[in-house]
């Protein structure tokens, strides 16, 4: 498989009253074509806003972003629009991210009508039934508003509206998050299908570990800006290293409480994402943090096969 997307040392700050806020702070990955990265944290982590500058929603404070091989970093505004057949976006309230205003179709076909893809109405009619019907819309709905449908729909008008004009990558933010369980279960099933018969590449962005444990082939774990850990998920799963994924993973509900899986819980004030010190971000929360973490920032190392870890004492701590 080849790289679709790489992303290199990218940062997005914001100026505040208070100084420097470091949203995004120096990350870099590959995704391969067809694969889906999981990028799971808190909220406020950053995972979000790392969608939405690779999708140039904002603008990149630095680093580079290549897309099929070509640089991306800095394009004008018509390649923008030319990008955006290739790169769209789920957004996570399926509410707010649609017009009410506009029917089904409407929504659903702007798309078409945005970059001239049809030729008359008949067209752009059977296109965006089949796109309802791939999607699990029937075609009665096409004249329903946002309003009288429930969650689980609105959710799949997002992502018929994303797949409308065939993308090769699209950023998933946290896309079931406010939906019921059982509809999530629908919508994951859905983008899998999906994933398979188009060969879609995905970030799936989210804070629920279960979840991004059934879509992704590869995690990204974030905290306040920065990767702390990266790997493929059956080995993040299987052996992790970072405290912080640590804490994660153990929070993930169990039916059955056993000593292995002890319950960590994290205590401790939150660093300040505004002008942070040349220091652990985690330190403060961590229990096994050590001097050299509060005056050192960890470099993200491989500590074994595609397993990286920004930890100073991963190696000590991996069968804790």
């Amino acid at each position: 498989m080849d790289t679709l997307l790489s992303i290199r040392d990218l940062k997005k700050y914001f100026p505040t009253k208070y100084g420097t806020l470091h949203a995004v702070d120096g990350v870099s990955f590959d995704i391969k074509r067809g694969t889906t990265l999981g990028v799971v944290g808190e909220s406020g982590c950053g995972k979000s806003t790392l969608g939405r500058v690779i999708l140039h929603l904002l603008s990149r404070t630095d680093g580079s972003i290549h897309f099929e091989g070509e640089d991306i970093s800095d394009v004008s505004p018509e390649k923008i629009h030319e990008l955006r057949r290739n790169m769209q976006i789920i957004f996570q309230d399926p509410f707010s991210s649609i017009d009410p205003r506009m029917t089904v179709s409407q929504i659903i076909g702007e798309p078409l009508e945005i970059y001239n893809v049809c030729k008359n109405k008949a067209e752009y009619r059977d296109q965006v039934r089949s796109i309802m019907d791939t999607v699990g819309l029937d075609s009665r709905l096409e004249s329903y508003y946002p309003h009288e449908l429930d969650g689980g729909r609105r959710q799949r008008i997002g992502i018929g509206r994303a797949l409308m004009l065939n993308p090769k990558f699209i950023v998933c933010d946290e896309p079931v998050s406010a939906l019921d369980v059982s509809i999530q279960a629908q919508i994951l099933n859905l983008m899998q299908d999906l994933q398979a018969e188009r060969k879609l590449t995905y970030i799936f962005i989210t804070h629920n570990l279960s979840v991004v444990k059934h879509i992704s082939d590869e995690i990204v774990v974030m905290y306040l800006g920065v990767m702390v850990e990266k790997a493929k998920s059956k080995e993040l799963f299987k052996k992790h290293f970072h405290p912080y994924t640590k804490a994660l993973i153990s929070a993930i509900p169990r039916i059955k409480k056993v000593d292995k899986h002890k319950r960590i819980i994290l205590k401790g004030e939150l660093s300040s994402p505004i002008d942070p010190p040349d220091a652990c971000r985690f330190a403060p929360r961590c229990n096994h943090a050590e001097d050299i973490c509060k005056h050192t920032q960890p470099a993200l190392l491989e500590i074994s096969e595609d397993h990286f870890v920004a930890c100073h004492r991963a190696r000590e701590l991996s069968d804790i």
